[in-house]
């Protein structure tokens, strides 16, 4: 067998894997999370490092702009995006505190903080959601098998039935689409 079918076959396994966070009810709590909050025009901040932040934008991109439908545009902020205050702020203090400064400057109670990383052990990751417990906001995490450091600050931890970062990713992007399609279907 070709490598590439094997990492098919290997993908096509964890993908069926997906269906245990549904029995969970993990990813409908998330849906219903992010309408609820959104549908009330509270800010929902995303953030991730290297690839999550990538999907951190991704997903901004989706619901600030438009994914399947035309509609409003929903309060999204990823806190990755800003180069000037990541720079300047990385640059003064340090990057754990990175995106924890942002929640503290964007947060609001009744918003969302919803972190990105494929360990959980991301630092900077777990600080903003940390800090935004601390103001009021709910948590959502999304992680690879078992959740990481994020764990104890997440109201939400979708953690996705895997230790190998590219087959995390590859399963991020198909939730959060889904997540992405819900949100649309259900707010318009």
């Amino acid at each position: 067998m070709s490598d590439f079918k094997q990492r098919l076959q290997e993908h096509n396994t964890l993908v069926s894997q997906l269906a245990s966070l549904e029995e969970r009810g993990v990813i409908e709590e998330a849906i219903a999370l992010l309408c609820s909050t959104l549908s009330r025009e509270m800010p929902l901040l995303i953030c991730g490092n290297g690839g999550s932040a990538s999907d951190a934008l991704h997903i901004s991109g989706e619901l600030v702009g438009t994914f399947l439908r035309e509609r409003k545009a929903l309060n999204v902020i990823c806190l990755n995006a800003n180069v000037s205050v990541l720079t300047a702020w990385t640059n003064d203090y340090e990057f754990d505190s990175v995106f924890s400064r942002q929640v503290e400057a964007h947060g609001r109670s009744g918003g969302v903080c919803w972190g990105i990383s494929t360990s959980g052990n991301s630092q900077n990751v777990v600080l903003a959601l940390k800090t935004a417990r601390e103001l009021g906001l709910k948590t959502l995490g999304l992680t690879g098998r078992g959740g990481g450091k994020m764990v104890e600050y997440c109201d939400l931890l979708i953690d996705v039935p895997s230790t190998a970062t590219p087959r995390i990713q590859e399963l991020h992007l198909l939730l959060y689409h889904y997540i992405c399609e819900e949100i649309e279907v259900r707010l318009c």
